[in-house]
């Protein structure tokens, strides 16, 4: 009996310092003890350019055209600056010489499976049914949240990502795959839900590829570009310790610049008529708040569900967990509404009810995600991302 009892003994013991129990949810003081000041007060930045962008839209009315003349291909200029100088910074964090080891995993390609479903089948017809349950009969502001809905996640994505602690590198390759499908997809998407299944047979709708590639071209490859060779440049030139301890720590806060630009252009663009079009714009705020709630809570849901499941044989082994969760959850509710608002004037016209419509998008977007960064690093500390030792059992190669 005591010969019994010391192998049971030995084997708790075993399991509980299997390495598996180690890697995958460190002890953390605090949901939000780790976030920078600058992290810190970006909610109350964010609040503020809103405001100053609102301002401006409505008290210099020649702002809107400026802004509407500086374009390219459809593409607007402004929008277009801000969003690069956004996301040069995390694009450059990336650790790009990991990629080809990553893409021989398996977990990577299941990774890819669930944004896919995720993005271009459930987020399009989720965003498709709020707008006809909620806006049954405001066809043209219908339309332009569904044209928000159909435009899938490339830009904003890698900042709440990196403010939620989540995978950069999984984050990066997700929205280069989903950036792909949208080139290829995004055209008959739109033919498909808006004159199809949506009825509109007042106007025909033809979105051309070249247009959607241009605007993916400019949003995801610029900034990309940018940070790949911002990365290995800075890094071939003085070295990887200057560049993560010295460099990174001061070219990272152009990300929060290039946002709140962004924020301020896109309110003042649309400002004026926002204010004077309020009983839409508040309906228009519905299916949208509810849309990014519903596929950020049940993506992060499912990926925690998925993952108390699991049951890996070694740490490395493990598919799921918080920074994955926060990955594919960002990846699922995030569009890309600067193509939306780009088609949605390059069709309708700069003053239509759909492209207003499309714009109200990213100022639902920025405060909801923002928001739901901070759930995030709450849930991060509040649920259990480990399945009870006991459950994990290392292989005798690595006790």
């Amino acid at each position: 009996m005591s010969g019994k009892g010391s192998m049971s003994r030995e084997k708790s013991d075993r399991s509980i310092s299997s390495p598996v129990t180690n890697d995958i949810s460190p002890p953390i003081a605090g949901p939000f003890k780790g976030l920078s000041i600058q992290d810190k007060l970006l909610s109350p930045f964010i609040l503020l350019a809103m405001i100053l962008g609102v301002i401006i839209g409505e008290f210099a009315p020649n702002v809107h055209n400026a802004l509407d003349t500086a374009k390219f291909e459809s593409v607007s200029l402004p929008i277009a600056i801000g969003l690069i100088v956004m996301m040069w910074p995390v694009l450059t964090k990336v650790q790009y010489e990991t990629l080809p080891a990553i893409f021989s995993t398996a977990r990577l390609w299941k990774h890819i499976a669930i944004s896919v479903i995720l993005n271009w089948v459930i987020g399009p017809f989720v965003m498709l049914a709020l707008a006809w349950a909620t806006l049954p009969d405001l066809p043209t502001y219908r339309t332009g949240v569904i044209m928000v809905g159909i435009a899938r996640c490339i830009a904003m994505v890698v900042i709440w990502n990196d403010l939620a602690g989540g995978d950069a590198d999984y984050c990066a390759i997700l929205v280069v795959v989903n950036a792909a499908f949208q080139i290829v997809l995004y055209s008959p998407f739109s033919v498909l839900f808006i004159n199809v299944i949506g009825g509109n047979k007042q106007q025909s709708l033809h979105v051309s590829y070249g247009m959607v590639a241009i605007s993916v071209l400019i949003y995801l490859g610029i900034p990309l570009l940018a940070g790949i060779v911002t990365r290995y440049g800075i890094i071939l030139l003085a070295g990887k310790d200057f560049f993560t301890k010295r460099f990174l720590p001061i070219f990272s806060p152009l990300s929060l610049i290039g946002l709140l630009y962004t924020i301020i252009v896109l309110f003042a663009y649309q400002g004026h008529r926002i204010i004077h079009n309020l009983g839409p714009v508040f309906r228009v705020f519905v299916p949208l708040i509810l849309y990014f709630v519903i596929m950020w809570t049940s993506t992060f849901g499912l990926i925690y569900h998925l993952a108390r499941r699991e049951v890996p044989q070694a740490a490395h082994d493990r598919v799921y967990g918080y920074e994955t969760a926060v990955v594919q959850a960002f990846t699922a509710a995030s569009n890309n509404f600067e193509l939306a608002i780009a088609v949605a004037i390059a069709v309708y016209g700069v003053n239509s009810e759909q492209a207003l419509a499309a714009t109200i998008g990213p100022l639902i977007e920025v405060p909801v995600l923002l928001a739901l960064t901070w759930v995030a690093l709450y849930l991060r500390h509040k649920l259990n991302w480990v399945k009870p030792s006991c459950d994990l059992e290392a292989p005798e190669k690595v006790l």
